[in-house]
């Protein structure tokens, strides 16, 4: 079973009691750091022992969830950081992920998603919200290189799957495959494109902001 180390930056103390209390229950996460600013967060942390993932805000009191993240990226390499905010407007989530990111969830997501999301991100996934997903590739175009070119028919079922915002156990559920078979379809399209995430694989393949 996968154990976590969470860290949850969030200044709305009602918010951030609720994450604390549902993760808190969660056998996948073995602790959890809450910080109600960067200034908070950089205080507790110890260079030894760094979390797995974080969950980020953006607004927050003093350095805002964007402005840290390329020192927090510098300072804990190894740190994935989702990003849990109000904001869903294309230059808050374009900017979060050109920054570092690695996720980009809505606050009003379930808890239960929010909790696949986690588990998602630390098995090297890159997580977005369905609606933050849509927002993106709204605002997006697609490059003049077909994909039909270098993947197989299956994997451009699952590179949909991936542009739609799905994890791999949905597309697996919309294909009929098992979540095996998908990771597998995955590790090949991220080969063929030269990327090592589903965020350079969005980045990479879908250009110019409308």
């Amino acid at each position: 079973m996968i154990s976590l180390y969470l860290a949850i930056v969030e200044d709305d103390s009602t918010v951030l009691k609720v994450l604390k209390a549902y993760f808190r229950q969660q056998p996948e996460i073995h602790d959890i750091l809450a910080a109600d600013s960067i200034e908070d967060l950089l205080e507790q942390l110890e260079d030894s022992l760094v979390p797995h993932v974080m969950l980020l805000d953006i607004g927050l009191p003093g350095i805002s969830g964007t402005e840290a993240l390329p020192l927090l990226k510098e300072k804990f390499p190894t740190m994935e950081v989702i990003m849990l905010t109000a904001y869903e407007d294309v230059e808050h989530i374009y900017q979060a992920l050109c920054s570092g990111a690695t996720g980009y969830m809505a606050k009003y997501t379930p808890l239960p998603q929010l909790k696949e999301a986690v588990l998602e991100v630390a098995r090297g996934g890159a997580p977005m919200s369905r609606n933050v997903s849509r927002k993106v590739l709204s605002h997006f175009r697609p490059t003049p290189t077909t994909h039909s070119e270098l993947l197989t028919p299956r994997e451009r079922q699952v590179l949909q799957g991936i542009v739609d915002g799905l994890s791999d156990k949905e597309i697996s559920q919309r294909l009929d495959l098992s979540t095996l078979t998908i990771r597998t379809h995955v590790k090949h399209i991220y080969r063929k494109m030269r990327v090592n995430s589903r965020t350079q694989l969005l980045s990479q393949h879908l250009r110019g902001i409308i």
